[in-house]
């Protein structure tokens, strides 16, 4: 079974990015979102298993990064990877500031 799972840290301010709105696009062009909780943390996709294939995971950062720094150069960020058949669990980590981010597979 695939599950998947996300953190937005604000390495500016070195806090948890709250309430950042997610949208999730599927292998097959379906979507779904969220909004990170008050730890940055999304996990509640309402999907049991997540089937093999490629993914897009859109952070959409300018709204909390013009509310906490006064600036954003990237209206969202747009994390593309690929789930492969028993693959586990999969983390989607964010670290972001008003003028760069980073991403990698999580644990």
């Amino acid at each position: 079974m695939n599950t998947l799972s996300s953190h937005v840290l604000d390495t500016t301010s070195g806090k948890p990015a709250q309430k950042m709105q997610l949208l999730l696009t599927l292998p097959d062009g379906s979507t779904c979102s969220g909004e990170t909780n008050s730890d940055g943390r999304f996990n509640q996709w309402n999907i049991d298993d997540f089937p093999a294939g490629e993914y897009c995971l859109r952070f959409f950062c300018k709204s909390y990064l013009l509310s906490k720094h006064g600036q954003s150069f990237y209206p969202f960020i747009d994390i593309h990877f690929e789930i492969e058949e028993q693959g586990g669990h999969y983390h989607i980590p964010l670290l972001i500031s008003p003028h760069g981010y980073s991403s990698y597979r999580g644990s």
